[in-house]
């Protein structure tokens, strides 16, 4: 705990002015702000060894125990039964994204860890997958850091434009729950174009979209296992050496469906949850804080205009292929 204590209280004094911002200005969120800080910390950071072990464990334990958390926020039972009309509208989108940052990673010459990040997070619930994905496909903090900013990026536009878009296209209510709720990645962001909506129809469309959102987060299942799969087979070509799946198996994801489950089973008071999902978001911020610390600003800003490009045609992907199958199955 010494070893921790140090990096670990850094990554606190973050995380507190950027949970606060991150209230202040939902549509951006307390991730965006931590990374910020964290990267206007890293030059006094660097060179001091003494926080490197804490920073680390943030960067990489305290973000697994966030997805594990998060999944106390969800109740099985209701995220099925309201979250299945939407599921076939919900793998479309997911499915658009993944192959989109497939095949632009392979055009565009991308990373592969960042694209997976990007489509990942794209796809399912933006920080909260890259959250998952990254320990799995063991990727470093630049990645996670360029692929959470291009992510929140998007989630800005996608919450200031949508409500604007939706009526200007003529959306009912469910319809934008669903826009809302499939197209747009973090669930601050849901939230804020949901109520931005609500407010201007005087509708309830709030909790329809977390809903769908919630659907979409479950994902990060199938997603973490079958990466996990094939990291260990593409390993496994790349070297002589054993490579088992026990090394790169995502476990915290297992305890993320065991908390998951625990919720479904043994309903827990909304004060408590509540307090958890708060709990999750603030090890996330946490985690992004040390992210920052450790990542370069100048090659951050160098290296970004393909990641921008990937997450601008995954987002616009996802929205087309949203509003399309809506009208081929009546909703809009």
């Amino acid at each position: 705990m010494k070893k921790y204590a140090s990096g670990v209280l850094l990554c606190l004094i973050i995380s507190a002015p950027a949970w606060f911002l991150g209230k202040a200005f939902p549509v951006i969120g307390g991730p965006v702000f931590a990374i910020l800080i964290g990267m206007a910390m890293a030059p006094f950071v660097k060179g001091k060894d003494f926080l490197r072990p804490g920073v680390t464990f943030t960067s990489k334990k305290i973000l697994q125990y966030a997805v594990i958390v998060l999944g106390f926020s969800m109740n099985l039972a209701t995220v099925v039964q309201k979250g299945r009309e939407a599921l076939p509208i919900i793998l479309a989108t997911i499915t658009t994204s993944l192959v989109i940052a497939f095949i632009l990673s392979r055009a565009l010459k991308l990373p592969g860890k960042t694209s997976i990040l990007i489509g990942v997070g794209s796809s399912i619930c933006g920080g909260s997958a890259i959250a998952a994905t990254a320990p799995v496909i063991d990727a470093d903090d630049s990645e996670i850091a360029q692929s959470i900013s291009v992510i929140f990026f998007f989630n800005i536009i996608a919450a200031l434009l949508f409500p604007a878009l939706g009526s200007a296209l003529g959306l009912s209510n469910e319809g934008f729950g669903l826009f809302a709720g499939t197209a747009i990645n973090d669930t601050s962001s849901v939230t804020a174009a949901a109520s931005a909506w609500d407010g201007m129809h005087g509708s309830n469309t709030l909790e329809a979209a977390t809903i769908v959102k919630l659907t979409r987060t479950l994902a990060i299942i199938p997603i973490t296992l079958f990466l996990a799969c094939y990291r260990t087979g593409k390993e496994k070509k790349a070297s002589e050496r054993s490579i088992s799946i026990q090394k790169v198996f995502p476990t915290f994801v297992l305890f993320f469906l065991l908390a998951s489950i625990i919720t479904t089973v043994f309903p827990i008071p909304v004060s408590i949850v509540s307090s958890l999902k708060d709990l999750s978001k603030l090890f996330i911020i946490m985690a992004m804080g040390a992210i920052g610390t450790n990542t370069d600003l100048i090659k951050l800003i160098r290296t970004g205009k393909k990641p921008l490009l990937l997450g601008f045609c995954c987002w616009l992907g996802i929205s087309v292929v949203s509003l399309v199958l809506q009208v081929i199955l009546g909703i809009w």
